[in-house]
């Protein structure tokens, strides 16, 4: 493949063996469980090198590995590993740069699940410590360095508030102290924010979102040089057994090819959306890295290659009343957890976040029961806006 060749025409072409296909215009999915060899010094030869061959669909199956290279190419990155969960490609990245007793730095305003596993879960299993700060001034990295700092954590734009974190500055000061780096970057995708580039060592995504975009598949994957996903690939992933089923892969690769122009259209209809909702008498605050009035509009442009869907905006209204019948009037809208679809969707962070985390971890990360996170569809974005205009009037 032509390294000349564009990221739309990769998505769509590269890695793909038409000859193999029979003619197919779309690869085939390979829904078997293990692969035959012809003889005794083939296997045995397999098995020497068992991360690059096909044995075993719970290791490496070639519908999954299409898309793993689809997705390492698109991100900069040398290797992939496709995982049935967001949450298990963090939890496997994790496990790979942490050891017992190690400490971690992560920023405040981290996905529920991702917060949860760093502040309470890793800390009784591997007795790791870890300092949360804002992220937004590398100083709070350098006063956050301990002797046995293994690892920081980013998510950038951040959950909630898609505050944003130096990238290139932190990569730079983590090499410097020999401390691995992972972010999140599930907001921005590959496209819109080259991690690797910026010197991230593990790159996470939750395909759940704009990956799949279609709102049917759950997946995950860590991105990274060929050493360290080596490594994830043949002991997190083989030894914990979290297996990408290849219908979901082939989703997943049938998603891919959409991606480029689904999120432009994300973005178009993003912006006005965040627009309108910061003109409105009844909004107190949009957080969105793509308006001007973004505090961090600059460094936004610097990281930043376009904006997507995501976007979140405070009510003047602490009424739980009137909260409910904001989001119970919205029809176009609907009520849903997650985000990065073709439909638009609407939740309050608090009703999940006050079951996920401490009083005071919810404080800490600047969430009010006023807040509200969209994710903005591919609707018609006049119709998104009456949508919102509607439900507005329930507030007084």
């Amino acid at each position: 493949m032509s390294k000349d060749r564009k990221l739309e025409t990769n998505l769509m072409h590269s890695f793909e063996n038409k000859e193999n296909q029979l003619g197919a215009v779309v690869p085939p999915i390979f829904q078997n469980s293990l692969f035959t060899y012809k003889d005794w010094e083939s296997i045995d030869a397999a098995f020497d090198d068992r991360t690059n061959n096909y044995i075993y669909s719970r290791g490496k199956n070639p519908t999954v590995r299409l898309v793993e290279e689809k997705i390492a190419q698109m991100a900069g990155g040398e290797q992939a590993q496709l995982f049935p969960s967001g949450m298990a490609a963090i939890t496997a990245a994790c496990l790979h740069a942490l050891e017992p007793n190690a400490h971690i730095i992560a920023i405040k305003n981290l996905y529920g699940p991702a917060n949860n596993l760093l502040s309470n879960y890793l800390p009784k299993k591997m007795n790791t410590s870890v300092t949360f700060v804002s992220g937004e001034d590398i100083e709070d990295f350098k006063n956050a360095i301990q002797d046995n700092t293994k690892l920081i954590y980013l998510e950038s734009p951040s959950t909630a508030v898609f505050s944003l974190q130096d990238i290139p500055e932190i990569t730079k000061l983590a090499k410097k102290h020999g401390i691995k780096t992972m972010i999140d970057n599930t907001w921005a995708t590959p496209i819109l924010q080259s991690a690797i580039a910026m010197g991230i060592d593990l790159e996470v995504h939750s395909c759940s979102k704009y990956l799949g975009g279609h709102s049917d598949i759950i997946g995950g994957v860590v991105i990274g040089s060929h050493k360290e996903v080596e490594s994830i690939a043949l002991n997190e992933y083989e030894l914990l057994g979290p297996k990408t089923a290849p219908q979901e892969a082939w989703l997943l690769l049938r998603s891919l090819r959409t991606l480029p122009i689904r999120l432009k259209q994300h973005q178009s209809s993003a912006l006005k959306v965040a627009e309108y909702l910061e003109g409105h008498s009844k909004i107190s605050r949009v957080h969105y890295p793509g308006l001007k009035s973004f505090p961090q509009y600059e460094l936004g442009k610097k990281l930043l290659k376009g904006y997507t869907g995501l976007l979140s905006f405070k009510l003047k209204t602490t009424n739980l009343n009137e909260i409910k019948a904001f989001v119970n009037g919205l029809n176009i809208f609907q009520i849903g957890v997650s985000w990065g679809g073709h439909e638009s969707l609407v939740y309050a962070p608090a009703i999940s976040y006050l079951k996920e985390l401490s009083e005071e971890q919810f404080e800490n990360m600047g969430i009010s029961l006023g807040d509200i996170r969209i994710s903005v569809g591919l609707e018609h974005v006049d119709d998104l806006i009456d949508d919102l205009q509607n439900a507005l009037e329930h507030i007084q």
